[in-house]
């Protein structure tokens, strides 16, 4: 075959440092719509970014010449430089060192873009640290919960 391709979805997650609730409402579509944009110029396609006041979700395409740290690694670092002078207020805002990224298939998709479009209301119910947790079960990742946590 003389072309290489491949579709694989992800679902990425990741906090503010110390999950510190720098993302005000006002703030969270221009962020959302940085970090697809930020997707958009390493390769990848965002199907959906939402998230609250101290967390994002992306659900993106992953470009078939990066790896996922590659994607992650640059669509933190943009937007942090984004967050940090688009508000005075956040001239110490920083992600979490980790992140969480999960494959799912082409028939998940609508469940994970309905889940992403409604953190608000999810998150009435559970804390970051109780989705992620629930999350690493849903997809059988063991870990250290020691590590987690900054």
């Amino acid at each position: 075959m003389p072309q290489s391709l491949s579709r694989i979805l992800l679902h990425v997650v990741f906090s503010t440092k110390q999950r510190r609730p720098f993302i005000r409402e006002s703030t969270r579509p221009g962020l959302h719509a940085y970090l697809a944009g930020a997707c958009r110029s390493a390769g990848s396609h965002a199907l959906r970014v939402g998230g609250t006041d101290d967390h994002v979700h992306i659900a993106c395409v992953l470009p078939r010449t990066l790896t996922v740290s590659d994607l992650v690694e640059g669509i933190k670092v943009s937007s942090s430089r984004w967050m940090k002078t688009g508000d005075a207020a956040c001239d110490d805002f920083a992600w979490q060192a980790g992140y969480g990224a999960f494959s799912l298939g082409q028939s998940q998709l609508k469940a994970l873009v309905r889940y992403v479009d409604n953190q608000e209301e999810h998150h009435r119910k559970l804390t970051f640290k109780e989705e992620f947790l629930q999350l690493l079960r849903r997809y059988g990742l063991d870990h250290d919960e020691r590590y987690l946590w900054e």
